[in-house]
């Protein structure tokens, strides 16, 4: 079984200071739980991994989070706090798209779009995904190659630019799509942003079985690269942790965590027959 997907953070040692900031803004959040290494927390009904990566990579523009609200109030209070300390991309205001909507990265580097509606939205956060430089065009093609690798998912609607909107005509400028039943959001952009895709912000995929890694695996660094540990990025440029269920457990038990945990540094895609055997 593969478990619904869930996005990671990448912090300079700052995880669960941000998550404490995090759950000290949206509704229903709360940590789940927190080591060194990592802090697994969630907010408003989506689970997040932050990880102490150090200075390495860091989250940008190329993906953000949507925070969709049908209470006026609550968007601007969840602006002011997330752009305090922060930088705004677009000022809270109207726009063409909604009559309260503004975009900015908070004092840690994570971008979010806030945005008011008139109906209360299935899901409060939305991860969205911008394909930019090479891959500006592409994001209906990666659309539908994402939901195609997993269950409960789908295209839920492509709005595309059309003449003297700004861009491209043809590029999407809001594709929504599920995937394992959560949403995800996805656009073109043909802009020259100073960044692009990286794993400052990754995908987490928990699978329950070898078969289900192998896989996945394979289709995600068809066209991508493989990296360490579970980590990969596909052909748009978008960064994947492929990671077994067992995992957690494993890490949990003192005896066993130092054994296992120098078993996965040493691999690429996770092989979940050797960390049982280091466990022991």
């Amino acid at each position: 079984m593969i478990h619904p997907i869930y996005p990671c953070l990448w912090f300079d040692n700052q995880a669960g200071q941000a998550a404490d900031f995090y759950c000290g803004i949206f509704p229903d959040s709360f940590i789940v739980n927190s080591n060194p290494l990592a802090t697994y927390f969630s907010l408003a009904g989506m689970d997040f991994l932050g990880i102490n990566g150090g200075p390495v990579f860091a989250p940008n523009p190329s993906v953000s989070f949507f925070i969709v609200t049908d209470d006026e109030s609550t968007a601007t209070r969840i602006w002011t706090a997330l752009s305090q300390g922060g930088s705004v991309l677009m000022d809270l205001g109207s726009y063409g798209w909604s009559n309260l909507y503004g975009w900015c990265a908070d004092k840690y580097g994570v971008n979010w779009q806030i945005m008011y509606q008139n109906e209360k939205p299935e899901q409060m956060i939305v991860p969205s995904i911008m394909f930019i430089h090479d891959m500006a065009g592409k994001a209906e093609e990666a659309i539908h190659f994402y939901v195609s690798l997993f269950e409960n998912s789908g295209v839920d609607f492509l709005s595309r630019y059309e003449e003297g909107q700004g861009d491209v005509p043809g590029f999407i400028n809001h594709g929504r799509f599920r995937l394992m039943g959560r949403q995800f959001a996805a656009f073109d952009s043909s802009f020259d942003y100073p960044y692009r895709l990286n794993e400052g912000v990754s995908l987490v995929v928990t699978c329950d079985t070898q078969d289900e890694i192998d896989h996945l695996w394979t289709v995600l660094t068809d066209g991508g690269s493989e990296s360490r540990c579970g980590w990969l990025k596909d052909r748009y440029g978008l960064s994947w942790q492929v990671v077994p269920s067992v995992l957690p457990k494993l890490l949990s038990d003192p005896k066993k965590a130092i054994a296992v945990t120098d078993a996965f540094l040493q691999m690429s895609k996770f092989d979940i027959a050797a960390l049982l055997k280091a466990a022991g």
